[in-house]
C-alpha cells in the first residue's frame, strides 16, 4: 500500500536543533460505503445483563464460597433473546469494533503495519446497544433463529450453548479511513480480505482461540472474491 503525497497544508513547528524542521499535516480521513452480503451463517454472541450480573455478585461475596448453591433452571427463550445486540430503535446489528477489527486482522496478509492501521481505521456505527452503548452496524437481508449446540466448557465438562444465527444477511458498513496511509481501493481490498479470511463475530475463521466454525464471512457486493 503506497502513502500517498501528504496535504499541502500544514503545521510547521519551531527548528529543532540542526536545523530541521517538522512539519504536521491535519487529517486527511475519507469515508467508503460498501454493501456486504454474508457467504456463512452469522451466529452473535453478546454477554446478558444475567451473567453480568452474576460476576458482580461473585465480586460482592469475595472469599465466601458458593458451592453448593442451587442451580436455577435454564430460560432458553430469554438467553437467546439476551445474546442479540438490539439497538435503541429495536433493530439487530453487530458491533462496528468487530469490522474494524477484522480489517486490522486482515493487514497482517499484506505485511500493513497493524499499529499503523488502529490509527486509521474506523467503523461509523449505525446506532447503539440498547443496554450497553456498544456502536453497531445494522443487519440486514435476514431474520435470526435460535441456535441450540453442544460446547465444552474450560473445566472439560459439557453444557448446551444458545446463540441467534442468521442464515442470509448483510449490512451497510462504513468505513472511515486515513486517505495518506490507504486509497480507497486499498481499503475495498483489505474489508474483501477480512470477510473472505478473517470474519466476524463467533466460529469465525480467524478465531482467537480455534479454526472457527466457517461462520461470520461476507463478500462485497459487486466484488465477489
Amino acid at each position: 500500500m503506497a502513502r500517498k503525497a501528504s496535504a499541502a497544508v500544514a503545521l510547521a513547528a519551531a527548528p529543532l536543533p540542526g536545523g530541521t524542521v517538522v512539519t504536521i499535516t491535519p487529517p486527511a480521513f475519507k469515508t467508503a460505503v460498501f454493501e456486504i452480503v454474508g457467504t456463512a451463517p452469522l451466529v452473535i454472541h453478546k454477554f446478558s445483563q444475567k451473567t453480568r450480573d452474576g460476576f458482580i455478585e461473585k465480586h460482592k461475596l469475595g472469599s465466601q464460597t458458593v458451592k453448593g448453591k442451587k442451580r436455577e433452571p435454564r430460560d432458553f427463550d430469554a438467553q437467546y433473546q439476551q445474546a442479540r445486540h438490539l439497538s435503541r430503535d429495536g433493530w439487530d446489528g453487530i458491533p462496528a469494533a468487530a469490522f474494524r477489527i477484522a480489517m486490522i486482522d486482515a493487514c497482517r496478509l499484506v505485511g500493513f503495519k497493524m499499529t499503523m492501521a488502529k490509527q486509521a481505521l474506523f467503523v461509523e456505527a449505525d446506532g447503539f446497544d440498547a443496554d450497553e452503548g456498544t456502536p453497531l452496524v445494522k443487519i440486514t437481508g435476514g431474520k435470526p433463529r435460535r441456535l441450540d449446540m453442544m460446547a465444552r466448557n474450560d473445566d472439560g465438562g459439557a453444557d448446551i450453548r444458545v446463540r441467534p444465527q442468521w442464515e442470509t444477511w448483510g449490512a451497510t458498513v462504513r468505513v472511515k479511513y486515513d486517505s495518506d496511509l490507504f486509497s480507497t481501493q486499498d481499503v475495498t481490498n483489505l474489508l474483501l480480505r477480512a470477510g473472505v479470511q478473517v470474519g466476524v463475530c463467533e466460529g469465525r475463521p480467524y478465531s482467537k482461540k480455534s479454526a472457527g466454525m466457517g461462520w461470520g464471512t461476507w463478500t462485497i457486493k459487486g466484488k465477489e472474491a
